[in-house]
């Protein structure tokens, strides 16, 4: 029976008293995770935030609130001096670091005890422990725990780590030793490709972790990601609350996960929840904590220890029936934990979805950018076993209005759905992912919608590897919108008229050339409306009659590849505009009801309507023609973001696809490539030059034929 973390009930225990107020060193999802817990407790929360976040939702939601620096990270949210000095002058008693950031610093934990705050996470000791993932694989390795084979010394030589890589044999995979979260990673497939893949990893390291130390493995090539959570507390016991399959990835970062893992046996869910607690009480760990395992075949191996919170904690809360916050908060004021082994137990099945500002179809590129519109499916809670669906859960830290800024991770939302089986969660996550909408950014939606429904997933024919297997399924090319998807754009175009005409006549006098409805005395009027889409371009006439417009379809233009899905040409249908309210619009088309929501930025039209999620640019023919002409062949910085390697010089010839520089941005590396054959022509910028979205940031002369610089 599932109870959200956000539930009335929960654990009343004796023991030592609880806080009364904490501050959370954190932002975004799970400072306002983490407040939510607090609040239903009676704790007061104390929020922190940089420049950037003055007006952030996790702000607002906590009680008190104190500004600790600027933007960037290493000026606010990791500067734990700064932290700390909040924490005493508000009063707090305890310090809740969330996931990121400070939350696995074990000079940060140390700093808190010394200044006399309880840190709401495990001992100084522990974290250094398992915080290197060399020192942790050792420490496994001493209790007989499985290892993949690699190296995990302490020598750094670029020469010497080249030939352990070379013995251990391609592929192999690069990782920052105090690393997570995907960063600091690299996959590199031969020797000729080690270093310059080294050197990415380690400037990535150093700018995430403030540590460049790496570590190498055999990379295996249809792995599970499975994690154990763990829980323990000061008195000495120790439980797992079974596991996550985690296994599908982009960029080595979670996009999907569940629990419980399809699949898993008993006898192999005991062994590796068993082997998690053993390496938890190994470090005389206490509080939450994840045992992270790559399952391949019969065997399952350590990988890493995380001492923190995850992201897909929720689903973990959702199938135990558990608020892994509040058991933090329990814990660290001393109180035993909640339940022991015997009275855990598994009841159904729940997927969580990371909803991200990127885009999918471009690497998973992050966007930045303000939320103009943010619709989400309703969050549903029941603690009814009889009741049979999907329950919904949402963790976000921004709401319609906010930036998604390149200061920080991208995420816009978690989406987390339960259903008494697997197979009801994924018909309830693809539902909810149906209802998400959202304007302003570049988002992830329709990807994770295609991948939920995709035969590998709903089979569970899961590994690391499967989007990158998958990638000609789950990147169909775009098809032209239907009639229904143009009739929305129309609509809300037209209603548009309507409401300016209806503007003009509100006074007493009547201007017959300010109307807009299409009116002639013993005529009707015809108007072409034309828009492009990313799969070609789409043309309706649209003939005003008196109480109902008839569309006309004409001529479709589909992109290359997109010669089948060009439409049909001359299809015609009557519709009339029944109802209307902030973009939600019914028409009746062709004698049947359609419905769906239009929201215009700009000249752009986002039109929601059943599976349908399409971006429909509007050809204004009062637009300056050719305004954007010039423009092709000009690639330049995705976002703002800092340069890290520049791997050309001037006069340098490259051909289509070399790397020419790496950005740093969103606390990712990023690699411009050449669009073409080529001689440098210009370099813009140096290592550690700051660049706006937009800037041009390098030139190249064609190779053949052009007199004339291509911007690059």
């Amino acid at each position: 029976m599932p109870v959200l973390p956000h539930d009335a009930e929960s654990h009343v225990l004796k023991g030592a008293p609880l806080f009364t107020k904490i501050l959370i060193a954190n932002r975004g999802e799970i400072a306002c995770r983490v407040a939510a817990t607090a609040r239903r407790m009676g704790i007061k929360t104390v929020a922190v935030y940089s420049e950037a976040d003055t007006d952030a939702r996790h702000v607002a939601v906590c009680d008190e609130a104190l500004l600790i620096g600027g933007a960037a990270a290493a000026d606010s949210y990791l500067r734990g001096e700064r932290i700390i000095a909040a924490a005493l002058e508000t009063g707090a008693q305890a310090v809740h670091p969330g996931y990121g950031f400070l939350s696995e610093n074990e000079g940060f934990a140390a700093a808190c005890a010394q200044a006399g705050l309880i840190f709401i996470g495990p001992p100084a000791s522990a974290i250094r422990a398992m915080g290197s993932k060399s020192a942790a694989k050792a420490l496994m390795e001493t209790a007989a725990v499985p290892l993949v084979p690699g190296y995990h010394g302490d020598l750094q030589d670029a020469d010497f780590l080249q030939k352990q890589a070379d013995l251990i044999g391609y592929p192999v995979l690069l990782k920052a030793s105090a690393g997570g979260g995907g960063k600091g990673m690299r996959v590199v497939e031969k020797s000729a490709e080690f270093k310059d893949a080294l050197a990415s990893c380690k400037r990535e390291a150093i700018n995430s972790f403030g540590d460049d130390k790496v570590l190498i493995e055999k990379y295996l090539t249809r792995p599970r990601h499975i994690e154990i959570q763990v829980f323990a507390d000061q008195h000495g016991d120790c439980v797992y609350l079974f596991e996550r399959d985690c296994s599908v990835q982009r960029r080595h970062q979670k996009v999907l996960e569940e629990a419980p893992a399809p699949g898993m046996t008993q006898e192999r869910r005991a062994a590796m929840g068993d082997a998690a607690v053993a390496a938890a009480r190994a470090v005389g760990y206490v509080g939450a904590g994840t045992v992270e395992f790559i399952v391949e075949g019969g065997a399952f191996y350590f990988m890493e220890m995380n001492t923190r919170l995850q992201v897909e904690h929720p689903v973990t809360e959702i199938i135990t029936g558990t608020d892994l916050v509040e058991w933090q908060l329990r814990v660290a004021a001393g109180q035993p934990l909640p339940l022991r082994q015997e009275q855990l137990a598994i009841h159904g099945h729940a997927i969580e979805a990371r909803v991200y500002a990127e885009n999918p179809e471009k690497g998973f590129l992050p966007s930045i950018g303000t939320l103009l519109h943010l619709e989400t499916p309703a969050a549903v809670q029941f603690t009814t076993p009889a009741l049979q669906g999907a329950c919904v859960r949402i963790d976000s830290g921004v709401r319609g209005g906010d930036a998604i800024t390149p200061w920080y991770d991208p995420m816009i939302a978690k989406l987390i759905v339960w259903g008494p089986t697997r197979e009801q969660a994924l018909v309830g996550m693809s539902q909810a992912l149906g209802e998400f909408q959202i304007v302003g950014v570049a988002n992830n939606i329709s990807f994770l919608k295609r991948l939920i429904e995709s035969e590998p997933f709903s089979g569970a024919d899961l590994d690391t590897g499967l989007i990158e297997r998958h990638h000609e399924t789950l990147f169909p090319a775009s098809t032209m919108p239907g009639m229904e998807v143009l009739a929305l754009a129309a609509a809300a175009l037209l209603q548009g008229d309507l409401a300016g005409h209806s503007r003009s006549t509100a006074g007493t006098h009547y201007d017959p050339w300010a109307d807009s409805t299409g009116w002639r005395m013993n005529a009707t009027v015809t108007r072409r409306l034309e828009f492009d889409s990313e799969a070609g371009h789409s043309a309706i006439d649209v003939e005003y009659l008196e109480d109902c417009w008839t569309l006309r379809r004409i001529g479709n233009t589909g992109n290359a590849g997109n010669a089948g899905n060009a439409g049909h040409s001359d299809e015609r249908a009557a519709m009339q505009i029944v109802s209307h309210h902030a973009g939600e619009f019914t028409l009746r088309l062709a004698g049947r009801r359609v419905h769906g929501t239009v929201v215009r930025d700009g000249e752009a039209f986002h039109v929601f309507s059943g599976e349908d999620r399409i971006v429909l640019q509007y050809a204004d023919p009062l637009a300056h023609a050719g305004e954007h002409e010039g423009e092709g062949g000009r690639l330049t910085a995705p976002m703002p973001g800092k340069i890290v390697a520049v791997l050309v010089r001037k006069g340098q010839s490259v051909k289509k696809g070399d790397a020419l520089l790496i950005m740093e941005a969103m606390k990712m590396e990023h690699t411009i490539a050449a669009p073409g054959d080529g001689l440098v022509d210009e370099v813009m910028f140096v290592v550690g030059d700051q660049v706006a979205e937009g800037a041009q940031l390098l030139a190249l002369l064609p190779q053949q034929g052009a007199s004339s610089a291509t911007d690059l």
